[in-house]
């Protein structure tokens, strides 16, 4: 993922954006691969560990759960394991929130971010089943308001590079409009406008907003209205998932439900969920239990079928776990999935984050083995970590400690991003007048207007419901902040050093007209160069 950045000399640099359901598949894709010295296990490892043995394993994971919260501040957390078509384990740990007394239990509800991928995935091959798609029905065929910037793509994206993450667009292309609270429709959209980072289903690019287009295709082609109520009806409530949801009232009014977190390498900072996450739908939106997520594991490893009765057919779940791109040696993706082989089985899964929560969701398709781990806490990789060690366990792996190596990722992260955000020694004098203020046009946004409001300069769109506030940083340059739709102040007790919340997420400069005056505003999110026009 690339970063960009501006220096006070005018170069562009990287600076990675943070995304609202990011799965930091690539991080966690080194972090399954063993060390080069380890990479074959030794003949005593070899041996498979049976799954009704596994809970001769629980005393070392709860151990390294123990170890993992205590390394990530982590205030609460929620475990499940499946073997042998049965829970045969499930615990919370810890608390619901960092001001709250209450302890998580296995039907503590949590946000589990891009876990929500395969839901779609599979919403889409119980379509095809029923005969009402095919997977390789062209996209735009099915859905005529489909459209990418790159016109091959538009002609030749079939139903199964909706969730394959090779589109060719920027990584989490046009993400930013989630947090500005754009509607599904609008970002839907909006991504034709987007030019492509590289050829069509070449490479690994992750992305959010396409996943939208496999919700509204499954949900039609099914006869329902809309993608929650289509995977209610044939997801989670044949599997029983009673407190599973897809809204912001649907977590707010559990009564067991988790408050979200964020992380910083000083602690861990309690924030109020934000409704205009759920406007990603398929792509992240699920709220769920350890429990719910068991039997949902249940049914992916018994291929499809759940308590005697056949949910969706093996042949076409078996389509969602094929390789589509390769991201390392040992690691694929597939449709909402990541894939890996390690030196003694396989391992299927994702995780999710959403800023406040984090969620692993896997499972081992050979030994019929998986394990949900819920976390209200930011994703930076704990769930991932502990979920990996116990695979490490059951298949005989050699021991890593990734608890340790995701926590010095995730610090050296912020400390990079702090550094990438400092203010120049000696910076460029900032524009002294208003000619940047007005209003401004960008095909992905809409209208969008300028303006100072109680002496910050925010930018608001015609079409959102969040904006943007920018602030001085080096002449033209300016840092650039969400501030997301319905979201609430940021807490005093946010307000660290190296805290996430109180970092820009992106960059912008004004540049100047053949005329000399402000000409246009840019902005540079991600991967992604926005330009927004000044209008006279």
């Amino acid at each position: 993922m690339q970063r960009v950045r501006r220096t006070s000399g005018g170069r562009l640099m990287a600076i990675q954006r943070r995304g609202l359901y990011t799965s930091a598949a690539l991080l966690l894709a080194s972090q399954l691969m063993p060390e080069p010295a380890q990479a074959q296990a030794s003949p005593a490892a070899a041996a498979a560990v049976p799954a009704n043995r596994i809970t001769a394993l629980i005393p070392g994971l709860e151990a390294r759960i123990t170890t993992g919260m205590k390394a990530f501040d982590a205030p609460g957390l929620a475990v499940g394991i499946v073997a042998d078509d049965r829970i045969v384990y499930a615990k919370g740990f810890g608390v619901r929130g960092r001001q709250a007394s209450a302890p998580v239990s296995p039907r503590t509800v949590f946000q589990i971010g891009s876990t929500t991928k395969a839901f779609c995935a599979t919403l889409l091959a119980i379509a095809v089943d029923r005969g009402k798609l095919a997977w390789d029905d062209r996209v735009v065929d099915v859905d005529p308001a489909f459209a990418l910037g790159d016109p091959y793509a538009t002609r030749e994206f079939r139903i199964y590079d909706i969730l394959a993450q090779r589109s060719g667009l920027p990584p989490y292309a046009n993400d930013f409009l989630i947090d500005l609270g754009f509607t599904p429709e609008a970002m839907m959209h909006s991504l034709r406008f987007v030019m492509p980072a590289s050829s069509f289903r070449a490479v690994f690019t992750y992305t959010n907003i396409t996943h939208l287009f496999g919700g509204r295709i499954a949900a039609r082609a099914l006869g329902f209205a809309d993608w929650p109520t289509a995977t209610a009806q044939t997801i989670t409530g044949p599997l029983g998932m009673a407190d599973t949801s897809f809204t912001f009232d649907g977590i707010e009014s559990a009564p067991d439900h988790a408050l979200g977190h964020g992380w910083t390498p000083d602690g861990a900072v309690e924030r109020p969920y934000d409704p205009g996450l759920y406007g990603v739908g398929p792509a992240g939106a699920i709220n769920s239990t350890v429990e719910d997520c068991a039997a949902w594991l249940r049914l992916l490893i018994a291929d499809g079928m759940f308590a005697g009765r056949r949910i969706v057919s093996e042949k076409n779940l078996a389509v969602t776990r094929v390789a589509r791109v390769g991201l390392e040696e040992r690691i694929s993706y597939a449709m909402g999935w990541l894939l890996s082989a390690t030196p003694n089985g396989r391992v299927i899964f994702h995780n999710g984050g959403t800023g406040l929560c984090g969620a692993h969701i896997g499972f081992l398709p050979d030994k019929k083995i998986g394990m949900v781990v819920l976390t209200n806490l930011d994703n930076r990789g704990l769930a991932d970590a502990l979920a990996l060690e116990f695979y490490d366990r059951v298949l005989g792996n050699p021991a890593q400690d990734r608890v340790q190596r995701a926590l010095a990722a995730a610090t050296k992260a912020i400390e990079t991003e702090a550094k990438n955000y400092a203010l120049p020694k000696s910076p460029a004098a900032a524009p002294a007048d208003d000619s940047i203020l007005g209003r401004y046009a960008n095909e992905i946004t809409g209208p969008a207007t300028l303006a100072r409001d109680d002496g910050r300069l925010v930018m608001r769109f015609a079409h959102g419901t969040g904006h943007l506030e920018l602030r001085p940083f080096a002449g033209p340059v300016v840092t650039v902040r969400v501030a997301m739709a319905g979201s609430a102040a940021v807490p005093a007790n946010a307000a660290r050093v190296g805290s996430r919340y109180d970092l820009p997420g992106a960059f912008g400069s004004f540049e100047p007209g053949s005329d000399g005056r402000i000409g246009r505003f840019r902005l540079l999110v991600g991967a992604q160069s926005v330009d927004f026009a000044k209008q006279s």
